[in-house]
């Protein structure tokens, strides 16, 4: 599927000495800043969606760790003392 951008003369320019600057194409740049804007738009899209369904389960359940607890189990990684994730609780 060919698919065409307008993109303005400063723009062009820019993504032209970017392209020299990395002894790249113009059509390398513009091909990887659209691969890692969609890949970041996906990664943002699964975590909100991962957000929801945890606040989703958190209503039905009121299951949850607080802040204080996540930390304390978080300063014993790497530790001789090292535990695993605390329970969940009303």
């Amino acid at each position: 599927m060919a698919v065409s951008v307008k993109l303005d003369d400063d723009m062009r320019e820019r993504i032209q000495l970017l392209a020299e600057s990395k002894q790249r194409s113009s059509h390398w740049i513009m091909r990887e800043a659209i691969r890692t804007y969609v890949e970041k738009e996906e990664a943002q899209l699964s975590f909100d969606e991962a957000t929801l369904a945890s606040w989703k389960n958190y209503q039905e359940t009121g299951l949850h760790l607080t802040g204080d607890e996540v930390f304390a189990w978080m300063d014993t990684w790497g530790t001789d003392e090292e535990t695993d994730a605390p329970p969940c609780h009303t």
